[in-house]
């Protein structure tokens, strides 16, 4: 598959329809990748034929080959399907920016040296419910990943040993958790690899570590930059995986906040449109102001264009890889425990004992019930506000 014929029957649509239409997802999609995916559909497969199921099916699972905001990826790849390179970049930047100016204008808010007493408490309480979030976003992941392991009972022994280790790590080690996911990923690469097989390098089993080799002791906007590309690159198994990839940087190593002001980074992206990955606009303007924010998103998404532009010619070939695809499951049940095991330091770092009460509250509508990411964190907010009005420690 080239540029020139990405597919011999897909429409040529024009640059600004996709502008437009993806700007438009850009702003209206809250909710996270379950609404971004149906939304795409909606768009390119329902209304205007543009892909058919089985295009958009295919664009599903290639993008869930690559490490990094899936939703981000499917985006700029149903794009890159209708224009080539154009139309990724301007679909992927349609789809990205629409929520980075409003996580930008929420930060100047909410992570304010000293905001508002019901700002605040609107904080305080959506934080405290970001720990339930975690445990939901892990929940529902897990799933899929106990199918992709296999009916074999060693291969489920195998996931299970990934998605402890992984909870473990980032519950204890912060950021060398990649090093961990990377571990996981290789270890089922070789439990399913014959020695007799030919030894082939692929870019996703070197990757990782040819990544963390590269890492040096920066700081100012060369940390921020450094935190937000490993996000961007690494964030195996879903956007959520950001947490325990940065927590420990942003708040142990480079002091940029404290943990409760990290909580509510990590529930600005949440209830902004667009993708989760937009958390770490809000790590950058907490380090550096707008012009920190604007580099912390253009480094965190970089690699979703560079892995679509580059990969999508060969994903074809890359989704028959039994080496891709045994270094996916091992990384995934890693992350997958990661999302959930990062649970446990956002617990910790709620501050006030009227939090623990929002956060309980937070487990039973999402975790039980399953109800909407979007609600609980609105609701969280406006008990915080009435509880801070009131009175309560903030």
């Amino acid at each position: 598959m080239t540029e020139a014929n990405i597919s011999g029957e897909t429409q040529k649509v024009a640059l600004a329809t996709i502008a437009r239409e993806w700007g438009r997802i850009g702003c209206i999609g809250f909710g996270g990748p379950p609404t971004h995916i149906l939304l795409l559909r909606r768009l390119c497969v329902d209304q205007r034929n543009w892909l058919s199921t089985s295009e958009f099916e295919d664009g599903i699972a290639a993008t869930n080959l690559l490490p990094g905001p899936a939703s981000t990826q499917l985006a700029i790849y149903s794009a890159w399907r209708l224009r080539g390179t154009a139309g990724a970049l301007i679909g992927g930047l349609c789809f990205i920016v629409p929520g980075l100016i409003l996580i930008l204008i929420l930060s100047a808010v909410f992570l304010a040296e000293h905001p508002p007493l019901a700002v605040a408490g609107a904080a305080a309480g959506a934080g405290a419910a970001v720990p339930a979030v975690a445990v939901q976003a892990s929940a529902g992941l897990m799933p899929a990943s106990w199918r992709r392991a296999g009916p074999a009972t060693w291969s489920r022994v195998r996931w299970v040993v990934y998605t402890l280790a992984g909870g473990a790590s980032a519950a204890t080690i912060g950021p060398w958790l990649v090093l961990v996911i990377a571990a996981c990923g290789l270890g089922e690469v070789a439990a399913r690899t014959r020695p007799s097989a030919p030894k082939r390098t692929t870019a996703l089993n070197v990757f990782p570590f040819a990544l963390i080799a590269s890492a040096g002791t920066v700081g100012g906007l060369g940390a921020v930059a450094w935190v937000a590309f490993k996000v961007g690159a690494l964030s195996y198994g879903g956007g959520f995986v950001i947490i325990p990839l940065m927590q420990h940087d942003v708040v142990n190593t480079y002091h940029w906040m404290t943990n409760s002001r990290f909580l509510t980074a990590v529930a600005l992206g949440q209830i902004t449109p667009g993708p989760v990955v937009q958390t770490v606009s809000a790590v950058g303007y907490a380090a550096g102001g707008v012009g920190a924010g604007l580099l912390a998103a253009v480094c965190a998404f970089t690699p979703s264009f560079a892995f679509v532009l580059a990969g999508g010619p060969h994903f074809d070939r890359l989704r028959g890889d039994r080496r891709v695809q045994a270094f996916l499951t091992g990384a995934g049940a890693a992350a997958i425990g990661a999302i959930a095991g990062s649970a446990i330091p956002l617990s910790r770092a709620l501050a006030h004992s009227w939090q623990i009460g929002i956060l309980a509250a937070a487990v039973i509508w999402l975790v039980v019930l399953r109800r909407a990411v979007v609600l609980a964190l609105l609701g969280a907010a406006i008990v915080g506000t009435i509880a801070a009005l009131a009175g309560a420690p903030t």
